[in-house]
C-alpha cells in the first residue's frame, strides 16, 4: 500500500530515481553493443536476375491479355522495382513504366535523371525523356499511339497517385482507363523460389538478432534501446533493419503501441514485433516474453495466442479463401471469451497480411476475403490477444502456401519461457 506521507507525483519521482542507474547502464551498453560473436548471414544470396525478370514480363503480358488490358502503367515504388528494378523515389516529377501488352517496357523519366535512372534499370526497355516544360502522361500517350495500344484499356498500378491517370484521360481522351490488379497481383501475389530463398535468409537473420537481442535486455532499458541493440545484430548478421517495435508492458496492450516511454521490469510483458529485408524481400516476426516471472494470467494469454497460431495455419487450406483463416481464429478466441468479432479485449486487427517485397502486401488474412489460396502465396500470422490497461501479447510467424499445404518461414516458439525457442 502506498505511503501516505507521499503524493502520488512524488512516489512516481522516486520510483523513477530508483531505475535511474539501470537505465543509465543499460542505455550505453545498448549503444555501444560487442557484435564480435556475429557474421555476415548473406554470403551466398542469389539476386533476382535478368531470367527472372524475363518471366515476370511474360507472365505479366499472358496476365493483361486474359483481362483484356493494353498496357500497365507503374510509377516509383515496390511494383516498379519488381518489373523494371528501378528504385526511385516518389516526387511531383513523374518518373514511369510502361508495361505493353506485347513487346519491351517503355521507362519515361525526366531528362536529367536519365542516367541516374538507367544505374538500377535491369530489363531492356525502351527510355523516353520528358524536359521541365513538358508534359509526361503525353510522353506516355505518345508511346501508346506508337504501339497502337490507344483503343485498348489501360491498367493502373492500385498504389499510382490520382494525378497521374487524370494528366493520361487528359492526354489520350480515348483511353479507358481501369485497375492493374489482375496483372500486378497476379504476378506479385505468387512467388518463385528466388524469391521464397531471399525471405527465408531474410528471416533466418531475424531470428539470429533476436536470439542475440534477447540475453542481453536489462531492467531499465526502453524499447528504444532494445531496438537498437536487434537492429545493430541484424546489420552485422548482413540484413537490412526494416523496423524493430518493442513494446514494453501496458504499451503491449495497443497493437502499435502508444507514444508514452515505457521501461523493463519485473513481471513486464515485452512485446518484440521486428523484421529485415535481404535484397529488398521482407522478414516479419513477433515474439512476446515476460521479464523476470511470468504471471499466471500471462501464461494463459500466451497459451491462448500459441493455439491461436496453430489454429490459423491448420485452416490455410489450399484453395479456400483467405479470409476463412481469420475465421477460425475469431471462433477459437470468442471460446476464450474475447471479442466477439475484433473487439476488446481480443484480436483487434486481422489474423494476417500478405508479405513479399512489401511488409504488407496484397492479400491479407481478415474477414470476407474471397482470394483463394495458392502455392507460392506469403502470409504473416499473428493474431494477437490484446487487453488494454494490462498487457497485449502477440507471436508472429510467416508461412507460405505449398502444393503440400503452408510451410512455416520461421518455427512459433514452444513457451512463454522459450520465446525463441
Amino acid at each position: 500500500m502506498p505511503d501516505p506521507r507521499f503524493s502520488s507525483g512524488r512516489r512516481a519521482l522516486l520510483a523513477a530515481a530508483a531505475v535511474a542507474p539501470f537505465a543509465a547502464s543499460a542505455a550505453a551498453r545498448a549503444a555501444t553493443p560487442d557484435l564480435s560473436a556475429l557474421k555476415d548471414m548473406t554470403a551466398g544470396v542469389v539476386p533476382i536476375g535478368a531470367d527472372e525478370r524475363r518471366r515476370r514480363l511474360d507472365r505479366a503480358q499472358a496476365l493483361m491479355k486474359a483481362s483484356g488490358i493494353g498496357a500497365v502503367l507503374i510509377e516509383p515504388g515496390s511494383s516498379l522495382i519488381y518489373f523494371t528494378g528501378i528504385r526511385w523515389g516518389r516526387s511531383e516529377r513523374a518518373m514511369l513504366a510502361v508495361l505493353p501488352v506485347e513487346g519491351e517496357p517503355c521507362i519515361v523519366s525526366p531528362f536529367f535523371e536519365e542516367p541516374r535512372m538507367r544505374e538500377t534499370l535491369a530489363i531492356p526497355a525502351e527510355v523516353r525523356v520528358w524536359q521541365e516544360d513538358e508534359d509526361p502522361l503525353k510522353v506516355v500517350a505518345g508511346f501508346l499511339n506508337d504501339r497502337k495500344l490507344t483503343m485498348r484499356s489501360v491498367g493502373i498500378e492500385e498504389t499510382v497517385r490520382f494525378f497521374i491517370p487524370d494528366m493520361l484521360a487528359r492526354a489520350l481522351p480515348s483511353a479507358k482507363i481501369v485497375s492493374a490488379n489482375p496483372v500486378v497481383r497476379g504476378c506479385r501475389m505468387i512467388k518463385t523460389p528466388a524469391e521464397l530463398a531471399l525471405m527465408q535468409r531474410a528471416t533466418d537473420i531475424t531470428i539470429a538478432a533476436y536470439r542475440w537481442t534477447y540475453p542481453r535486455v536489462e531492467k531499465g532499458m526502453t524499447g528504444r534501446d532494445i531496438g537498437a541493440l536487434m537492429d545493430a545484430a541484424t546489420t552485422k548478421l548482413g540484413g537490412e533493419p526494416e523496423f524493430s517495435l518493442i513494446l514494453i508492458g501496458e504499451a503491449a496492450a495497443y497493437p502499435h503501441g502508444t507514444q508514452a516511454v515505457h521501461r523493463v521490469a519485473d513481471g513486464e510483458i515485452v512485446l518484440m514485433d521486428c523484421g529485415c529485408t535481404v535484397q529488398g524481400y521482407q522478414s516479419d516476426i513477433s515474439r512476446t516474453f515476460a521479464f523476470g516471472s511470468a504471471s499466471k494470467e500471462q501464461r494463459t494469454v500466451w497459451d491462448q495466442v500459441h493455439r491461436g497460431q496453430q489454429t490459423a495455419i491448420a485452416a490455410a487450406l489450399m484453395g479456400m479463401p483467405a479470409g476463412s483463416v481469420d475465421d477460425a481464429v475469431r471462433r477459437l478466441y470468442e471460446g476464450f471469451g474475447y471479442g466477439p468479432g475484433y473487439k476488446l479485449p481480443g484480436c483487434s486487427h486481422r489474423t494476417g497480411h500478405g508479405i513479399g517485397l512489401d511488409g504488407h502486401e496484397p492479400v491479407n488474412l481478415v474477414r470476407g476475403e474471397a482470394t483463394k489460396l495458392a502455392p507460392g502465396m506469403c502470409f504473416s500470422n499473428e493474431p494477437g490477444i490484446y487487453i488494454p490497461g494490462k498487457f497485449g501479447v502477440r507471436l508472429e510467424d510467416c508461412f507460405h502456401m505449398t502444393a503440400d499445404g503452408p510451410r512455416w518461414f520461421s518455427t512459433p516458439p514452444p513457451s512463454i519461457d522459450q520465446p525463441f525457442g
